[in-house]
């Protein structure tokens, strides 16, 4: 991957793929759960732990290959197990010493029954798939059970080898190691397995590193079940993709392209409608209800959840965000944000963490909002930031207002009451309250609480300076303006005669002068 991130922390359709192969795992309601870890083993196991904290994390040693991995796997569960069972004999002897004389619950060898192997970077693994291998598993009484599919192109993959009449595997062998013909077959092995605990716990003990790579491979014990006499069986996948597995980036973009692709398949048989599906793309954990539209230029990540009958985008993105029902959500970025039923957002909208838009409210153009509670029916229409601030219901928010809640070194909050109107151009310097049904001029520094039915006015007296212009920016177009508005002019030449008055003087170096005040006294332009 050329990464800092190991390549099962990357991410497809908002999850990683590690979390594909843990929630597919999970879905089968496993009894043990086990990841593997190596390289860069602290940063996959605390994402591992942080998925499923009763998962049990395993560290594989210095022998490389699939079949140790799986061997030091089932050394740690045989261990769980026992020492499960041996703390289960201990209350036993605790309670019933009459019943407790060990013979009936024995150690024995540790796991038993069916063991689910997969590999943790195929990312379109889905649990449905790995319920169908293990009930074939189950039904036909096998040994081993192998996930396999048919490609085009087998270059680099194990291949299946067959048994001819019976159909049964005889043995995977990897590409390195296989022969001509064998190199022409087209059914590989998808790196997922079903093995029964006593058949496979034999055959790793079994393994060595004999082939091109030293390792030691996991598919070897598909040849010694076979030995054994066990029953090894394969289902074939008819989608290639289900079982297609990561190694590049390349392969990344296609397979997340392709989840993408059967995300919006699956919303649109449920009755969402998205417009373009080319440019629309939806996280595997985001929850759509019917007659939801989704516009060109939308994505929708993490546990957005988008109730029924809104319509997102264009040109929006939200994460973490819960959008009611009948709500729009146009040209915005948001997280971590609720939008309420019957709401309006956008276009240009900033939605920062923890924005709560009440039912029928707006958050308008141009306006950006943080840790914002603001009521049902209330508006905040444009040019605006809220920040650290709780709105009533029913209240208006005038253009190009600020909360101002940073001091430079704490944050405050501003607490606007229901029913509220505030002027244009207002600045709340938090902590302030503007009571309910309370006004406040535009224009105004708000420092002190505005008590309920006030108007609050922060600001100077205006003052007008009658004729600055003319005389302060004389012979310039603001000036020629303002003489032919007042029919005016300072010297009592019209405008032409001043522009030639202007041109004479730059020629011959004089040095013009126009009255300052009524009382005639002069100053140099």
């Amino acid at each position: 991957m050329k990464s800092a991130t190991p390549k099962i922390l990357h991410a497809v359709g908002g999850r990683t793929m590690l979390g594909h192969a843990m929630t597919a795992a999970r879905e089968l309601e496993p009894a043990h759960l086990a990841v593997v870890v190596r390289h860069e083993r602290d940063l996959v196991a605390a994402a591992a732990t942080a998925l499923d904290g009763s998962a049990l994390v395993v560290d594989q040693d210095e022998v490389p290959g699939t079949g140790r991995a799986v061997q030091c796997a089932l050394d740690a569960l045989d261990a769980r197990v026992h020492a499960a069972r041996a703390a289960e004999l201990a209350h036993v002897d605790d309670v019933h010493d009459d019943h407790a004389d060990g013979a009936d619950h024995p150690l024995g060898d540790g796991l038993d029954g069916a063991v689910v192997v997969l590999a943790g970077d195929i990312p379109l693994l889905d649990g449905a798939t790995l319920a169908e291998l293990l009930a074939a598993h189950h039904a036909d009484g096998n040994a081993v059970t192998i996930l396999t599919t048919e490609v085009a192109d087998a270059t680099g993959y194990g291949r299946i080898v067959r048994e001819p009449g019976t159909g049964d595997v005889v043995g995977i062998v990897e590409h390195r190691d296989a022969t001509p013909a064998q190199l022409e077959i087209r059914e590989i092995n998808s790196s997922v397995y079903v093995f029964d605990a006593a058949v496979l716990r034999r055959g790793l003990a079994g393994l060595g590193t004999d082939n091109a790579q030293g390792e030691v491979y996991l598919t070897d014990v598909v040849a010694s079940a076979g030995a054994e006499g066990g029953h090894v069986r394969a289902l074939l996948s008819d989608d290639p993709m289900v079982v297609e597995g990561v190694n590049d980036r390349v392969a990344l973009a296609t397979l997340g392209a392709e989840l993408n692709r059967r995300v919006l398949d699956g919303w649109m048989r449920a009755g969402v409608t998205v417009v373009d599906p080319a440019t629309t793309w939806v996280d595997v954990d985001v929850e759509l209800a019917p007659d939801v539209t989704l516009l060109p230029g939308t994505q929708l990540h993490g546990a957005t959840v988008v109730a029924t009958g809104a319509t997102i985008g264009p040109d929006t993105t939200l994460t973490d965000v819960e959008v009611g029902e009948g709500a729009t959500v146009v040209r915005t970025h948001g997280s971590l944000s609720v939008v309420g039923a019957g709401a309006s957002v956008g276009p240009f909208a900033y939605l920062r963490p923890n924005t709560v838009l009440g039912a029928k409210g707006k958050i308008g153009t141009f306006v950006e909002t943080k840790n914002a509670e603001i009521g049902e029916g209330s508006k905040v229409p444009h040019l605006s930031y809220v920040g650290d601030a709780t709105i009533g219901e029913g209240t208006n928010i005038g253009a190009a207002s600020v909360t101002v809640n940073y001091d430079g070194v704490a944050k405050h909050r501003t607490v606007i009451g229901s029913h509220a109107r505030t002027g244009a151009d207002n600045m709340f310097v938090a902590p302030v309250t503007v009571g309910d049904g309370a006004y406040t001029a535009a224009g105004s520094i708000i420092t002190r609480d505005v008590p309920a039915g006030a108007l609050g006015v922060s600001r100077a007296q205006q003052k007008n300076v009658e004729g600055w212009v003319e005389r302060r920016r004389p012979a310039t177009p603001a000036a020629d303006a303002a003489a032919r508005s007042l029919g005016t002019s300072p010297d009592g030449l019209g405008a032409q005669a001043r522009r030639e008055l202007a041109e004479h003087n730059a020629l011959t170096g004089a040095i013009p002068v126009v009255p300052d005040d009524a009382s005639g006294s002069t100053e140099s332009a």
